[in-house]
């Protein structure tokens, strides 16, 4: 599953049950900063993604209010990135997740996301 921006940037993703998302692809050249390591753009759009297949797998619409992202480690082009989504908390009209960015099993960031459900 993919939106055409996901698509854009070669990152799939999938819904593993409700609240529940991953997405996947691969760091390539396009991706780098001026450092030569993933752009911090990137590693959010990853997060993101999965965050939004996460919040709307029940079935009824969410939009993102806030995020934060927190970056531990840099990642280079060709690394294996994955970001796995978890609902934290699901009200009648507000929900918090929380999202690990790995590269190959190892978390490369964090990132956490509330939504506003249109429940």
């Amino acid at each position: 599953m993919q939106d055409a921006f996901m698509s854009t940037l070669g990152l799939e993703g999938e819904i593993l049950g409700p609240g529940r998302a991953r997405v996947w692809g691969i760091v390539r050249p396009e991706h780098l900063n001026l450092h030569g390591t993933a752009h911090g753009g990137f590693l959010y759009t990853l997060a993101d993604a999965a965050f939004a297949l996460a919040s709307n797998s029940h079935g009824v619409r969410a939009v993102a209010l806030s995020t934060h992202m927190e970056f531990l480690r840099p990642v280079q082009a060709g690394d294996q990135m994955e970001a796995i989504a978890e609902e934290i908390y699901r009200g009648t009209r507000m929900a918090l997740y929380r999202v690990e960015v790995r590269r190959q099993g190892e978390a490369v960031a964090w990132f956490t996301g509330w939504v506003y459900r249109f429940a």
